[in-house]
């Protein structure tokens, strides 16, 4: 673990410069402890893949100080915790199907695999998130297994939409909106990633774990899945 001072009022905690599933765990435990024992003086956390960006009051507290409150918190964190006591693991229902899996036969020739070998390779493996940016709510799954870990499409989509399942090389994620996107889309979930009434606003957090679940035409539109294109 390393802190580093970055302006007056905000500091970066590492732990490590790779990424890896044990780091993000370490995230995870982090920004839990940070948010529980420290809110009295830091007023914003964004976790990331191997850091925490802390910011907090400096009226309140200087940078040695905080540095200070920081690796108690952290260490008593660790001493208290398993990092698999700190992961929740949220299972996703996908209908991979070309009708919204808009890439997937793209994948299944870069991969010389049928379909049902392509989807039983992605949902048989549980993701942890390691990110969430580009937009309100998109986590950065890994790692993809190496036989469908094909490369962002060459000229992104204006349009990715709602809910599609997507692959970038060693990583995968799902659009919790409408927007434009480069990722090899292989299918589509109907839950919400977007609460946007809820007090966490994305149905998962940086150090949670993802498993995938095959569903058919029929259980993705009584699970309210659509196939319109917003």
């Amino acid at each position: 673990m390393k802190i580093e001072a970055v302006n007056e009022n905000t500091c970066i905690v590492y732990f490590g410069d790779r990424i890896t599933d044990d780091n993000a765990g370490l995230v995870k435990q982090a920004a839990e402890a940070i948010r529980q024992d420290m809110a009295d003086v830091v007023t914003d956390l964004v976790p990331s893949y191997t850091s925490v960006l802390v910011c907090y009051d400096a009226v309140k507290m200087d940078r040695f100080g905080i540095a200070t409150r920081l690796r108690q918190t952290l260490t008593r964190s660790e001493r208290e915790s398993q990092m698999d006591d700190a992961s929740t693991t949220i299972e996703l229902p996908v209908y991979y199907d070309p009708e919204v899996g808009l890439d997937l036969d793209d994948v299944c020739k870069y991969a010389g695999l049928g379909r049902d070998d392509v989807v039983r390779i992605h949902s048989e493996q549980t993701y942890r998130v390691y990110a969430i940016g580009f937009s309100p709510g998109f986590a950065y799954l890994g790692i993809t297994d190496q036989r469908i870990a094909l490369p962002r499409k060459a000229t992104p989509r204006q349009k990715v939409p709602t809910g599609s399942v997507g692959i970038a090389g060693s990583q995968t994620a799902i659009y919790p909106s409408s927007t434009p996107g480069g990722w090899q889309i292989i299918g589509r979930t109907p839950k919400k990633m977007i609460d946007w009434d809820s007090e966490s606003l994305a149905l998962v957090a940086v150090g949670d774990r993802v498993q995938f679940r095959s569903i058919d035409r029929q259980e993705y539109i009584d699970l309210g899945g659509n196939f319109d294109e917003l």
